[in-house]
């Protein structure tokens, strides 16, 4: 494969909707996009094999789990994770940013260094500099490397937030200095801020300042209310560069997508399919369906008639809701794969929604069916 340089193509809008094409070395990624989040280089539950049948252009995988297993040595062993996972389409990586907060009982940030962790599996000393997050994505073979952050949990703390800037600022600099000069790899770069909309335009000026390939707002999805996610949103991203992509972190729902859409985002990550698909839970056009419900006993209809990955149209509500209450796992692999499928299907009629101007009705039709 000849190797293509990282870029970004806007091609048109629908208000603040945005339809656009991220072109890499290993294939393109149309935008608005959903990327599965594979954490420990497994989009758990489903064969890479379908998540490709499902229209997946690209996966998230987490540098931090990643770090800690398999580890680098192996790696570098198969030139990165799209050969050890046998996944030959682009690959974004978290730096780990995440995880200084969700497992910040096992570290502590030391602004010279960046995140000294003890590990969760063994309690070894694993110290995450900015630098070494940018060794290791690059390990990694990332299409999409992500700069090392400090993501505060939900504050109102303006005193927090502006730490956070300040060291997510220097980090973001020390991690454009290790990536380098690479044409063929994004870097970007992490907005914080909080639900401060003065607090996120400094963030995003000195961000802008070092330059980046694209830039995430990070620091939403932490327990923030919808209405108060959408509305830092609408103040704060028409401010970020117009000609590169837009990633809000680990969002969402259906109707999480969809708002943040609408205020101009074109990237998603979540682990909500999945998870949801372990409890019983699929997303579906009608919205969501609860399988466990004693309602779907009898039901012989498919979660989707026109699904016929791994023959999915042919297994009825009934059985799954047999499956569940049987403990078996084929009922979180299907559903799983299911929910992959729904989301990969709403993110492509999104882009149809914008492309023919009409991503309004669309909008207007689904934002409330899925709270």
């Amino acid at each position: 494969m000849s190797v293509k340089n990282f870029s970004f193509e806007l091609i048109t809008q629908d208000g603040r909707a945005r339809l656009g094409k991220i072109h890499t070395s290993r294939g393109k990624i149309d935008t608005p996009a959903f990327m599965p989040v594979g954490t420990q280089g497994t989009v758990k539950g489903i064969f890479t094999d379908d998540i490709l049948k499902t229209n997946t252009q690209i996966i998230l995988g987490n540098t931090y789990h990643l770090l800690l297993r398999p580890g680098v040595q192996i790696l570098n062993k198969f030139n990165g994770l799209h050969d050890f996972m046998n996944w030959k389409k682009p690959i974004l990586t978290d730096s780990g940013g995440y995880q200084i907060m969700s497992l910040s009982k096992f570290n502590k940030i030391d602004l010279k260094i960046g995140a000294i962790f003890n590990s969760h599996l063994d309690g070894k000393k694993i110290i995450l500099s900015p630098e070494k997050s940018i060794q290791v994505q690059k390990s990694i073979n990332s299409d999409i490397i992500m700069v090392l952050d400090e993501c505060p949990k939900l504050t109102n703390d303006k005193k927090v937030l502006s730490r956070a800037i300040n060291v997510s600022t220097n980090w973001a600099r020390r991690s454009k200095t290790e990536f380098g000069n690479d044409k063929t790899k994004g870097l970007f770069g992490i907005v914080q801020g909080g639900l401060y909309k003065d607090l996120r335009l400094e963030s995003i000026e000195k961000l802008i300042e070092i330059n980046f390939d694209g830039y995430a707002m990070g620091g939403l999805a932490v327990g923030e209310k919808q209405q108060d996610m959408f509305s830092i949103l609408n103040k704060t991203t028409r401010y970020l560069p117009k000609k590169k992509p837009r990633y809000l972190m680990g969002v969402g729902t259906p109707s999480d997508i969809l708002g943040a859409v609408n205020e101009g985002i074109d990237m998603f990550d979540c682990v909500m399919p999945t998870r949801s698909g372990r409890t019983g839970l699929a997303f579906t056009w009608q919205g969501k369906i609860n399988l466990k419900n004693s309602k779907y006993q009898k039901d012989k209809s498919p979660l989707d008639k026109d699904c016929s990955i791994r023959h999915l149209n042919k297994y009825s509500k009934s059985y799954l809701n047999h499956l569940i209450k049987s403990n078996e796992m084929m009922a979180s692999m299907l559903i799983s794969l299911h929910n992959i499928y729904f989301y990969q299907q709403f993110m492509r009629e999104i882009r149809k929604s914008i492309q023919n101007g009409a991503f309004q009705s669309f909008y207007k039709k689904y934002i409330k069916l899925f709270d």
